[in-house]
């Protein structure tokens, strides 16, 4: 591989995450989280900067999830088996348990990104090979394990392959044992007391916060943390001062970071309230996500965007792609013709999958006249019982309304790539504020793609309403807010979006060009990443 040439007087930086999508055959990633990452490293390969990554090498994956006889989900687990990687030669211990676990240590680059450092249990002769089996363990033992591996286990490894970050970047809250080891180090090697060291950690650690309801915060029991050995050589005092007791991950983050961030101007502004009172937290500032253009908007989408020309010709034949693809997952033949909508996001209560069923009347009457379609494909976390009734209504939904209603089983990067490309409309329509950023849309609207969304995440800094796609309400928070914003829904699809398909073609396609200008370089990750380098990684304690 050819040397990449770096951009100079940069910080190099490491990125922890507990994911990358890369691709979809690469199947170390469960959704959004792991795709943003995927694309950070992959925009900091394109802009040349001195970054690296470090996971895990999930030997199973996240969850293969079917749907079975009865309608609904389960979940399997192949094991899979990567050639491509190169072996580092790099293994290190990492203490949990009280039993040395062996982490072999691979690298990655197959996919345009920098590299890419992943740990590995799956070692002969590890005492404990299935640690990073399955993604996101069913129990806090086991999700405990993957965390040491991948922070405590993560800054051993690049110690071993003689890289010396600047900055450490953790990705939401998984990494935070990372910062556990730096102090650990810096106390044993440099003599610093736990106040020293805690500090001295803090100059290189910037944190990205993702979740926008404190409930949805991971926290661990104290006893549970010192049994796995988490404490890593601190104690009980200290644990409790780095992350509260019981110990919240994030709070641990915001504490051992010299600054943070939320990933949507809203977000940035709810997160501030929401760890307003937490004693030693940094500076949360905003940097909205973006996504990487070479692997989300298609080539055809770009060449007929910057030669002005048959824009809508390139939207038909992704269009009739995914009819395609679904015809052979599915064996159900849409209509290019008719109005398009899709919805694909990891099921979760607060994304309101079925919003747009909340009317039977005004709904079944839209799709027996053919005035539209809807793709839908999900996956739930394999413990989410709740995300898989999500999954089962929508399944059900395709059953009632099978010619016009599609659910799409075991959600993955091909799946959104074809879904982002090949729709008219992509439907958003979260509680607000609970949408921290979201990037599939961005993904639709760089391929022309019309957002049909609330005022949530990154939306209400791209939506020109009636310009580049569609509000849904005011950004009305309260009570009755599913009754508000279905019936806001209902009239800009009736009024607005229906209407301007099937009798102005002419503003439709005006529309896409606007979606498209709008959200090739603000909604990038390139302009996230130089973001980040600007406002994280060079920013002053």
């Amino acid at each position: 591989m050819e040397e990449r040439k770096l951009k100079d007087n940069l910080p190099s930086v490491a990125y922890f995450c507990m994911e990358f999508g890369l691709h979809e055959e690469f199947k170390i990633y469960s959704g959004g989280l792991g795709i943003l990452a995927g694309d950070i490293l992959k925009a900091a390969n394109d802009e040349n900067l001195p970054m690296v990554g470090v996971g895990i090498l999930w030997r199973q994956g996240y969850t293969r999830q079917l749907i079975g006889e009865d309608g609904m989900p389960y979940d399997s687990y192949p094991e899979y088996r990567y050639d491509f990687l190169k072996d580092t030669g790099v293994v290190v211990d990492v203490k949990i348990r009280d039993r040395n676990v062996k982490c072999k240590v691979w690298e990655c680059t197959k996919y345009n990104n920098v590299p890419l450092y992943l740990l590995d249990t799956y070692t002969l002769g590890s005492t404990d090979p299935f640690i990073t089996g399955q993604l996101y363990g069913w129990f806090d033992e086991e999700r405990i394990a993957q965390e040491m591996v991948l922070g405590i286990g993560g800054v051993k490894a690049l110690n071993e392959l003689g890289i010396k970050p600047d900055i450490y970047h953790f990705n939401d809250s998984h990494p935070v044992i990372a910062g556990i080891e730096l102090i650990r180090q810096k106390m044993e090697k440099q003599d610093l007391s736990f106040k020293e060291a805690l500090e001295d950690t803090r100059k290189q650690i910037v944190f990205t916060t993702h979740t926008p309801v404190e409930a949805g915060n991971e926290v661990h029991e104290h006893r549970l943390l010192k049994y796995m050995g988490a404490y890593n050589g601190l104690t009980y005092e200290e644990m409790k001062y780095i992350g509260g007791d019981p110990f919240s991950m994030t709070v641990a983050g915001l504490r051992l970071s010299k600054i943070a961030n939320g990933v949507s101007k809203l977000h940035g502004e709810t997160a501030r309230n929401m760890w307003k009172g937490t004693s030693g937290a940094p500076e949360i500032i905003a940097i909205t996500n973006g996504v990487h253009n070479g692997t989300w908007q298609d080539k055809s989408i770009v060449d007929s965007f910057m030669s002005n020309s048959k824009l809508w010709n390139s939207h038909m034949e992704l269009k009739r792609e995914m009819i395609s693809y679904i015809e052979s997952k599915n064996n159900v033949t849409l209509d290019d013709g008719i109005l398009t909508i899709g919805f694909s996001r990891r099921a979760a209560p607060y994304k309101r999958s079925n919003l747009i069923f909340r009317n039977k009347e005004i709904i079944e009457n839209l799709l027996k006249d053919k005035k539209l379609q809807i793709v839908f494909s999900s996956k739930a976390h394999p413990n989410d019982m709740e995300g898989k009734k999500i999954i089962s209504n929508l399944y059900n939904m395709s059953k009632v309304y099978p010619n016009s209603v599609v659910f799409i089983e075991d959600y993955d990067m091909k799946i959104g790539k074809m879904l982002t490309r090949g729709c008219d409309v992509w439907l958003n329509n979260p509680i607000r504020p609970m949408e921290a950023s979201g990037t599939s849309g961005m993904k639709a609207a760089m391929n022309g793609v019309l957002n049909l969304s609330v005022l949530d995440g990154w939306w209400p800094e791209g939506c020109e309403h009636g310009v580049n796609g569609w509000q849904i309400g005011g950004g009305y928070v309260g009570e009755n807010q599913d009754k508000v914003d279905a019936e806001s829904l209902y009239q800009v699809l009736v009024e607005e979006v229906i209407p301007t398909y099937y009798n102005n073609m002419e503003k439709w396609i005006d529309m896409m060009k606007e979606s498209i200008k709008m959200s090739q370089e603000k909604f990038s990750a390139k302009r996230m990443v130089n973001e980040y380098y600007n406002r994280l990684y060079m920013s002053e304690v």
